[in-house]
C-alpha cells in the first residue's frame, strides 16, 4: 500500500486492505484468463498478448495514480521503495525467469492464481520455485558476487535523461499504445486472421485526441512541490501575501514563561547555523521535511502555535506561505527574522535616559529577557533535525 498523507490509511488497516486488493488482484487475473498456461506463454509464440496488454496497462495506470496522488499531496513519493538496481543479477535473473516462464508456463504470481483453482502443473511450478528459493538463500555464499556486481543505485529514467517525470509518463503511454497496435497485427498474423493497418473510426479518433491532451498536460503538469517553490519566488506576492506574525518580545516573553507549552519553533536556517545556536523547543527542518509525511505530521498537532523562524523574515515567509497552501494551521513567523530577535534581544543596549513609561518597561524586559535567554540558549541542547522513524515500507512483485 502506498505512504498516504496524512494517514489516511493507517498501518494495521494497511494489511486488512492489502488483503482484500490481493484477493481482487487474484480474481482479476483468473477472470483474464492468467490460471492458463497456454494463454501465459502465448507471448512468446505470438499468438496472445494478453499478458503483455494486462501488466504494461497495470504499470501505467500505477505511474500516473502514483503522480496524480503525489501532485495533489495525498503521497509521499519519498516513502516508496525502489528496488536497488544490479546490472548482472538482473540480466542473469531476468534470464532464469524468462525460460521458467516458457518452459513452465506460468510467472511466481500466476502460478498461485492457477493452483487456487486446482491446477496441478502450477502446483508443481510452485513446488519448484521453493527449490529455487532454498538454493539461492543456501547457495548465497557462491552467487553473492554475482548478485551484487554492477550496482547502480535506484536511478531513474527521467532523471537519467533530464525529463520531467510527467513527461516520461506520457512517452510510455505512448510506447505502450504503439505497442499494442503493433502486437495486435501480429497477434492478427500468427492467427491468420484479417489485417487491417488502418481503422479510422469514432473510437480511434477519439483516442487520439485524448492523446494530444494529455502530451499538453503533461509538459504543462507540475508536481505540487516545484509548483509551491516556483510561487514564493515572486518576491512581491510573498511581501503581500498575509501571514500571522510573532515580535520579538512575545517570543522572548513565552521562552521566559515555564508553563509555555503551546509554542513550536520552526528552524529553518542550515546546520552549522543551528548548531552554532539554537532556541529552546527549536526543531531544525527543511522544505523538503514539509512535503514528507513523518515530518509534517510534527506540525499538526492541536492547539499549538508553529512559529517559522530563519534569519531573514523572507525566508520565514516562503516557508510559512509553502506550508499555509498545504493546508497547515497557526503558522507564524517571527517580525524581523532571528537577526532581529538577536540584535534587539540577545544583544540588547539598554536605551539612555528612558523618558516614558514605554521605555523603562522595555529596558526592564529586554536587559531580564537578554540575561535569562542566553542562559537557556546555553544551557539548550538542540534537538536537530525534525526526527523521522518511517521508513520505507518493503516489498514489490
Amino acid at each position: 500500500m502506498g505512504p498516504l498523507v496524512p494517514d489516511i490509511i493507517s498501518p494495521n488497516l494497511n494489511y486488512v486492505i492489502a488483503l482484500i486488493i490481493g484477493g481482487l488482484f487474484g480474481m482479476i487475473l483468473e477472470q483474464a484468463g492468467f490460471s492458463s498456461s497456454r494463454k501465459l506463454v502465448g507471448l512468446f509464440y505470438g499468438y496472445d498478448f494478453t499478458v503483455l496488454r494486462v501488466f504494461f496497462t497495470a504499470g501505467i495506470v500505477a505511474m500516473i495514480g502514483v503522480l496524480g496522488l503525489f501532485h495533489f499531496g495525498l503521497l509521499d513519493i519519498n516513502l516508496i521503495y525502489i528496488n536497488p538496481t544490479y546490472i548482472w543479477s538482473a540480466i542473469v535473473g531476468g534470464l532464469i525467469m524468462g525460460l521458467g516462464f516458457v518452459l513452465g508456463g506460468y510467472c511466481p504470481g500466476t502460478s498461485f492464481c492457477a493452483a487456487s483453482i486446482g491446477k496441478i502443473d502450477a502446483m508443481i511450478f510452485i513446488g519448484g520455485a521453493f527449490i529455487g528459493v532454498l538454493i539461492f538463500t543456501e547457495g548465497y555464499p557462491i552467487f553473492e558476487s554475482l548478485y551484487k556486481s554492477a550496482y547502480i543505485g535506484t536511478p531513474r529514467i527521467s532523471d537519467t535523461f533530464n525529463i520531467s517525470p510527467n513527461l516520461f509518463a506520457f512517452i510510455l503511454t505512448l510506447t505502450a499504445l504503439i505497442t499494442f497496435y503493433f502486437v495486435s497485427i501480429i497477434e492478427k498474423k500468427v492467427n491468420k486472421e484479417e489485417v487491417k493497418f488502418i481503422r479510422i473510426n469514432k473510437t480511434n479518433i477519439i483516442i487520439a485526441i485524448s492523446g494530444i491532451i494529455l502530451l499538453i498536460l503533461s509538459v504543462n503538469f507540475i508536481d505540487r512541490k516545484t509548483y509551491l517553490l516556483r510561487l514564493v519566488q515572486d518576491e512581491y506576492f510573498v511581501k503581500s501575501y498575509p501571514l500571522k506574525e510573532m515580535s520579538v518580545d512575545e517570543l522572548a516573553f513565552r521562552l521566559l514563561d515555564k508553563s509555555e507549552q503551546r509554542l513550536q519553533i520552526i528552524d529553518f536556517r542550515n546546520d552549522k547555523s543551528y548548531s552554532e545556536w539554537s532556541l529552546p523547543r527549536s526543531t531544525l527542518f527543511t522544505v523538503d521535511n514539509l512535503f514528507e509525511k513523518e515530518p509534517s505530521q510534527f506540525l499538526r498537532y492541536r492547539h499549538t502555535d508553529n512559529l517559522f523562524v530563519a534569519d531573514d523574515e523572507m525566508v520565514e515567509r516562503k516557508m510559512a506561505i509553502v506550508a499555509h497552501k498545504m493546508g497547515f494551521k497557526n503558522i507564524k513567523i517571527l517580525k524581523g527574522g532571528l537577526n532581529a530577535f538577536k540584535k534587539n534581544i540577545l544583544e540588547f543596549e539598554p536605551i539612555n535616559e528612558p523618558k516614558t513609561i514605554d521605555e523603562q518597561w522595555l529596558n526592564r524586559f529586554r536587559s531580564r529577557a537578554k540575561v535569562e535567554i542566553l542562559e537557556l540558549i546555553k544551557k539548550n541542547k538542540p534537538s536537530g533535525p525534525v526526527k523521522k522513524k518511517q521508513k520505507r515500507a518493503l516489498g514489490g512483485c
